[in-house]
């Protein structure tokens, strides 16, 4: 089993900035990359972001270069800085613990219990 909590939603102004995390614990065996999801109301999940070692990170086109993945092994904690933030990023985002070898992210049944972020113009 997989636990994984996010945190470090809030509420922002459009144009802030904030930075998530997701620590994991528990057996990961197998499950050695992590995607960050993200639902608004009335639409499907989708991937934002996704991380594995000896990849390069993956990034949906809406949120390249503004957001930033990254982990830290020692920690279990993979972290997603969000600058430039936009109202359209309004939604609660999830991490996902699942694979990543430079293609598809292929997510895991193991989430988080999510957190919300809010940007206001």
């Amino acid at each position: 089993q997989v636990q994984l909590v996010e945190s470090g939603g809030g509420s922002v102004q459009a144009g802030g900035s904030l930075r998530l995390s997701c620590a994991a614990s528990g057996s990961t065996f197998g499950l050695s990359a992590t995607g960050w999801y993200r639902q608004a109301p009335g639409k499907q999940r989708e991937l934002v972001a996704a991380i594995s070692t000896g990849v390069a990170p993956k990034y949906a086109d809406s949120v390249k270069g503004r957001f930033t993945i990254s982990r830290d092994n020692a920690k279990n904690t993979v972290y997603q800085q969000m600058n430039g933030l936009k109202p359209e990023d309004t939604a609660v985002y999830y991490c996902n613990r699942g694979s990543y070898s430079g293609g598809p992210y292929y997510p895991s049944s193991f989430w988080g219990q999510g957190t919300q972020v809010t940007v206001s113009s």
